[in-house]
């Protein structure tokens, strides 16, 4: 059962912690309007609740290497369960690959994948991807530009 958020006071508190999750309670309870007490029992009850799952430091690609974003679309050759498996377990296990989402539509996944450049790319492709015998085609877009990035 998911735990809804109780109000607009809740909103303001998530808000918060996306823009700075290292917040403290007395910041945060000062800038949604509440004293502290009541600020970290709302933070607790939807910790508890699992409407805040974690918190987590955003680290530049840059410092692993990764200087180049591409957006891969999937398509495997049969949508059996074995195959599936396969994909999914297989991608888990990749760094390079920071999302993965299976989606509606001519294809059945479409991937974020970072990289040092196209060479790393390419042998990220052709030693992982198109090794999987699931595989039945892959398109890639490289991403110039991020416009928006936002954390849900």
């Amino acid at each position: 059962m998911t735990q809804k958020i109780a109000d607009e006071t809740d909103r303001r508190i998530l808000k918060e912690l996306q823009a700075d999750a290292r917040i403290t309670n007395n910041d945060l309870a000062e800038r949604v309007g509440l004293s502290p007490s009541p600020c970290l029992r709302r933070l607790r009850r939807m910790e508890e609740a699992g409407i805040i799952r974690g918190y987590t430091a955003l680290i530049d690609p840059v410092i692993e290497g990764w200087t180049m974003a591409a957006i891969a679309t999937i398509r495997l050759s049969r949508q059996h369960e074995d195959e599936i498996v396969m994909f999914e377990e297989a991608i888990r296990g990749w760094d390079e690959v920071l999302e993965c989402h299976l989606v509606t539509g001519s294809r059945d996944y479409v991937l974020k994948v970072m990289s040092a450049g196209l060479e790393q790319y390419e042998r990220f492709i052709k030693e992982k991807i198109a090794r999987l015998k699931c595989v039945a085609s892959i398109e890639t877009s490289f991403v110039m530009n991020t416009i928006k990035e936002r954390r849900v």
